[in-house]
């Protein structure tokens, strides 16, 4: 049988696993969920912008196990896989437009035996009908659709989806280290060291140039949403309030940019020439044998920024939102390099910058309260440069943001990521790796986590 719980009418999260409105208890992720798939009529869609069968279009994903195992499920079954194909263990996770469940794929051994239990993969069940009564069935489709355009090794895959009755069912990697805000309040003082916070702040750095390379604004960045892989480098989860717009690509020099100087122009001088931590490469290796040549591509940056994107929707998390969003003014590209700094923010000093007594409070001290620090003086020159990047992700005007412009391009320039390769981030050793940390239950977003404030709470008014 199919057992829901019932939505509160209270709650205007998205599919987040934060705050105690939304995330599971301790308690809750141990026990089983009352959800099965027996008895259920099945309709299977046919997805070719994502089948397993074109691992051409997934190359990020052409040698991940779980993803050799769908393709293999798949060859077996013709028909396309569906809800038979997998066992569900347990529910890890439920949000606003639906519920997270931990699966395997059944009869993967050679014998027909029973599920590999190492090979494991997240489902969402999404239940249609409940949200077309809540006019939010658009948000999940949505999410779908902004899956199957990623292939990014920060960002999900979606390796199957189907329909079983009137539940829309998709099929994610399944992330066992938890999630950021979770991992936060296991560090002393609950919060990072700087180098742990410009890992997980690059990483992020990287996802959100993708997602805006393709026209997709975040609109719900927060740690809650980041997701730590099994070795460590991160993930970002839960697109359903995520804008779709166009972005227009291209290489540009800095010298080009139409915005106003930053505040780390005026500071600090760029690198120099020999450093490739901001560059994007659009020669082969042939060309870098004159010095030259070298010279000037590293004067020109890979620019991809959804610039001319606007809505008027009020969604967002509280304490994440922009100012623009919190006054209820139209918004766009520049509300996730506002989060962004949020999100370096809280994982430096252990709460957010704006946070107040009630969600109202929380949207007025983001409208009108100076950005402040813990301490008056930094007690190094990493935190001077992490402060200055805050303040220029934190500009309360959007159109003088530091990102708001160029995005990423203009951010990685930043001093506080001075020697950091980003076309290398991906092979550097992460923080902590969740396999060598003792185990513990988790979701697709950290089932089991610490309590957070309610005014946390994502919301989204249409």
């Amino acid at each position: 049988m199919f057992d829901f719980p019932p939505d509160s009418d209270g709650e205007i999260g998205s599919e987040t696993l934060t705050s105690s409105q939304s995330s599971m208890s301790c308690e809750s992720c141990s026990s089983f969920s009352n959800f099965s798939f027996d008895a259920l009529e099945t309709q299977t869609k046919t997805t070719p912008s994502s089948s397993p069968e074109n691992p051409s279009l997934k190359p990020h994903r052409s040698s991940d196990s779980a993803w050799e195992a769908i393709r293999s499920a798949v060859f077996r079954n013709k028909n396309g896989l569906n809800f038979r194909d997998f066992k569900l263990v347990r529910k890890i996770g439920s949000g606003d437009i639906g519920n997270v469940y931990l699966c395997r794929l059944r009869g993967l051994n050679n014998n027909g035996g029973e599920e590999n239990p190492n090979c494991s993969y997240a489902m969402k069940v999404v239940d249609k009908e409940a949200l077309a009564l809540k006019k939010k069935l658009g948000r999940a489709e949505t999410e779908k659709r902004i899956l199957k355009m990623l292939d990014h090794p920060f960002l999900p895959t979606l390796y199957a989806e189907f329909e079983a009755s009137h539940f829309a069912c998709v099929v994610m990697e399944f992330c066992s280290g938890g999630d950021l805000h979770t991992l936060r309040h296991k560090q002393p003082g609950k919060r990072f060291s700087l180098s742990s916070a410009r890992f997980y702040a690059a990483e992020v750095l990287v996802a959100l140039e993708y997602l805006h390379m393709l026209g997709i604004i975040y609109r719900d960045l927060k740690p809650e949403n980041i997701l730590v892989r099994s070795d460590g480098h991160i993930m970002l989860s839960d697109f359903d309030l995520s804008l779709c717009s166009d972005a227009i690509p291209a290489v540009e020099s800095p010298d080009s940019s139409p915005g106003p100087i930053n505040l780390h122009q005026k500071l600090y001088t760029t690198k120099s020439p020999s450093s490739p931590s901001s560059s994007f490469f659009c020669f082969g290796n042939r060309s870098f044998r004159s010095r030259k040549v070298r010279t000037v591509t590293m004067n020109r940056q890979f620019v991809a920024e959804p610039v001319s994107a606007r809505s008027c929707s009020f969604v967002g998390t509280h304490e994440y939102v922009s100012p623009e969003v919190a006054s209820g003014k139209s918004h766009g590209n520049a509300v996730d390099w506002w989060a962004l700094g949020v999100f370096i923010y809280e994982l430096i000093y252990g709460h957010t910058p704006f946070a107040g007594d009630n969600n109202e409070m929380t949207l007025r001290n983001i409208v009108k309260k100076k950005l402040t620090f813990p301490t008056e003086s930094p007690v190094s020159v990493s935190e001077v440069y992490a402060r200055d990047l805050i303040s220029g992700l934190l500009e309360k005007d959007p159109e003088k943001r530091l990102g708001s412009k160029r995005g990423a391009a203009d951010v990685k320039t930043h001093p506080f990521f001075k020697g950091l390769n980003f076309a290398l981030v991906r092979s550097y050793p992460p923080p902590g790796i969740p396999s060598l940390r003792p185990a513990r239950t988790s979701s697709t977003s950290s089932a089991c986590q610490d309590g957070k404030k309610y005014m946390s709470t994502a919301f989204d008014f249409f």
